[in-house]
């Protein structure tokens, strides 16, 4: 069987989603999968051991220039790729019209979403032929997102956390002193700690002998400048970095704190200690899940219709993440059996 899987962005989101490919491609009867992802985040998926193809789209940029020569041909060769592979069927992990459209533009007689009240837009339903509706009580996305796999006779057991070692097959030892990693940015307005509290963090941390990095992404070099600023000695900022890079980056790292942002995700599935700190967005559907993570979180319990964003109950304080951190540093690496 083949199937075709969409889920185009963004970074944690698509960390959440390799639980599902790896349901797909284990076991007795194991599928071929192609998955359809937005150019900037192929890195994560094309290199998955679960992924036979890789489809790369470029919707955003696709939009700015609809008319143009290089939207046309980008557009034909995405959907070329996409009905070469012949899937038999086509699962839209990310509930969107945008997502859902691969499916009929595949050719897949089959086409499953997740039912209205687990997905963004209704609209994508235009493009199902069924949709599936998680177990009572499925809260988080990872296990949602696997839900799906029932369309394809899967039963996964909830609780799965993404493994995303695959991104370090190359990584050679680390050469010089881990440093905590700070990831002040985030995705959205209303989700991130504020600069202050991250630059008090770097302080305690460094009080304590540890070398404090400060990464940031796109958009966010000015946030990362302010909190390194307000750190003072004992704090650096990061280089511009790829995703591959910056795999590398939090795998070597003493520890990495952040708030519900992909570098976070992406972290906690590296095995790395993970401090989350979650201001207006669920954790308990959005939280980071992985072998060594902590969550302090100010945020409401109860997010809805596809949406992680919930909304503060109260101030997250420096010293409650201190402490979280300094827990998941001091827990021991576990057995891999």
């Amino acid at each position: 069987m083949r199937v075709l899987l969409t889920r185009l962005s963004a970074l944690g989101d698509i960390v959440h989603t390799w639980p599902l490919a790896d349901v797909l491609t284990r076991g007795e009867h194991p599928v071929e999968l192609a998955w359809v992802v937005e150019e900037p985040f192929l890195p994560l998926v094309a290199a998955h051991p679960a992924v036979a193809l890789a489809i790369p789209v470029a919707t955003r940029r696709w939009r700015r220039s609809p008319l143009a020569a290089t939207t046309r041909h980008g557009f034909r060769e995405a959907c070329r790729l996409a009905r070469g592979f012949a899937a038999d069927v086509a699962l839209d992990a990310q509930g969107l019209l945008k997502s859902a459209a691969w499916g009929l533009l595949s050719g897949a007689r089959e086409r499953v979403g997740l039912a209205r009240a687990f997905r963004r837009e209704a609209l994508a339903g235009v493009c199902y032929t069924r949709t599936v509706v998680p177990a009572v009580g499925t809260r988080h996305v990872i296990d949602i997102n696997l839900s799906l796999a029932g369309a394809v006779g899967r039963s996964p057991a909830p609780g799965a956390a993404p493994d995303g070692t695959f991104l370090l097959r190359d990584a050679g030892p680390r050469s010089e002193p881990a440093a905590v990693v700070l990831l002040p940015g985030t995705g959205g307005r209303g989700k991130a700690w504020p600069a202050s509290s991250f630059a008090a963090l770097a302080r305690e941390i460094a009080r304590r002998g540890l070398p404090v990095t400060v990464a940031w992404g796109p958009g966010e070099r000015a946030l990362a400048e302010t909190v390194v600023s307000g750190a003072g000695a004992g704090a650096t900022i990061t280089a511009p970095t790829t995703i591959p890079e910056l795999a590398l980056l939090l795998a070597r790292s003493a520890g990495v704190v952040g708030g519900d942002t992909g570098p976070l995700h992406l972290a906690a599935s590296l095995g790395v200690p993970t401090t989350a700190v979650f201001v207006a967005t669920d954790p308990e559907r959005n939280g980071p899940r992985g072998r060594r993570v902590r969550v302090v979180t100010a945020a409401r319990s109860g997010a809805t219709a596809g949406r992680a964003r919930s909304g503060a109950l109260r101030q997250v304080a420096v010293e409650e993440v201190v402490e979280a951190l300094l827990q998941v540093l001091e827990e021991p690496v576990p057995v891999s059996r």
